[in-house]
């Protein structure tokens, strides 16, 4: 079964919605991250598109990546809970719950207005060349493992 079209309103706004479920106080249904660190972890995907904060991979790695990765991130078939997470992502300092609400927020309405024609066959920080489906659901696919990590 197809995952949601995050490049399409409609479902941009129904994850949007999801997020503004959130307070401070929400607690995982499993995994260490407190909400506001979630949704720091969340937008690191996004980062990785439109900021040169995170380095690339190198050749080696990427190729590995490209190998061993990719599938799982891309495809359809949702996360496993408690998977390993990569150094990028992982958040263990506190953040501000806001301040980061905010940013998922804007990175979302960002990718939304740009649409999927910006990313067919656009690189990715880590994969290479990415379909559009392929965008959306690694895009897509994270944030409703995390919204349903902490009951949205």
């Amino acid at each position: 079964m197809a995952l949601p079209n995050i490049f399409t309103a409609q479902v941009a706004d129904d994850v949007i919605s999801r997020i503004n479920k959130l307070t401070p106080q929400t607690s995982p249904g499993w995994g260490k991250m407190n909400v506001a660190q979630m949704l720091a972890h969340c937008c690191v995907t996004y980062e990785m598109v439109y900021e040169d904060k995170h380095p690339k991979p190198g050749l080696f790695m990427k190729l590995i990546l490209k190998t061993l990765v990719k599938n799982k991130v891309v495809s359809e078939t949702p996360y496993k809970h408690n998977n390993p997470t990569a150094p990028a992502f992982l958040i263990t300092d506190e953040r501000d719950f806001n301040t980061e609400k905010n940013r998922l927020i804007a990175y979302i309405q960002k990718t939304q207005r740009l649409g999927e024609k910006a990313f067919d066959g656009r690189e990715s920080h880590s994969f290479g060349s990415l379909t559009i489906t392929e965008w959306s659901n690694m895009f897509y696919k994270h944030i409703d493992h995390h919204l349903t990590q902490f009951g949205c």
